[in-house]
């Protein structure tokens, strides 16, 4: 049995294992390259640049998939359940095993935030991160510059029973090796092993 599950449904979603065979490279290179729609905004402020050639996405999906077998790290990619080939983001869950805690991210493509599907997913990996890993606390790091990052983050993880965690400084890298500004952490303590 994985440690990871393969994939996750929840009301609207679909979350599929990223791998080379789960989603076409090339479909999600048109979402992740220099050439795409918005790609500046979306990476604005995110730890990754475009990728260059449709190699590197295949290369990225390869990672991926030995990071999942390894149990090193779950990434998803996220799919509108009405529309299962529509690649509407990305979206990862990181376990930290010496310190009992897992952190999650997610990117959406502009078309598909500010619909909840954040949330949603946020408590899919809750649920894997608290009932099947058995981590203590659950964490997302937001740069505090994103405003609807940021409350999207606040609300989520308010519903999950979360707290504010600290401000940390230059705590990304963002494309070109710039440091990030401030950063905030939000944390879901787990409850004697129970999930929400």
């Amino acid at each position: 049995m994985a440690l990871f599950p393969r994939e996750l449904r929840t009301e609207r979603l679909y979350l599929r294992a990223a791998t080379p065979e789960t989603v076409d490279p090339l479909t999600l290179y048109q979402h992740c390259s220099r050439d795409a729609p918005g790609i500046d905004d979306l990476t604005r402020y995110l730890t990754w640049d475009p990728h260059e050639t449709p190699k590197a996405t295949h290369d990225f999906l390869t990672d991926c998939e030995t990071a999942f077998a390894e149990g090193e790290a779950a990434n998803y990619v996220v799919t509108p359940r009405e529309a299962p080939d529509e690649v509407a983001g990305m979206t990862g869950l990181r376990p930290d095993w010496e310190h009992d805690r897992a952190e999650m991210g997610l990117w959406l493509r502009p078309a598909h935030q500010g619909n909840g599907y954040a949330a949603e997913r946020a408590r899919a990996l809750a649920r894997v991160a608290f009932d099947r890993l058995d981590c203590g606390t659950l964490v997302v790091t937001v740069n505090v510059d994103n405003e609807p990052s940021l409350r999207a983050v606040r609300g989520y993880m308010d519903d999950l029973g979360g707290r504010g965690g600290g401000a940390l400084r230059a705590f990304m890298r963002y494309e070109g090796g710039e440091g990030g500004g401030g950063g905030r952490v939000f944390v879901t303590e787990s409850e004697g092993g129970g999930g929400p």
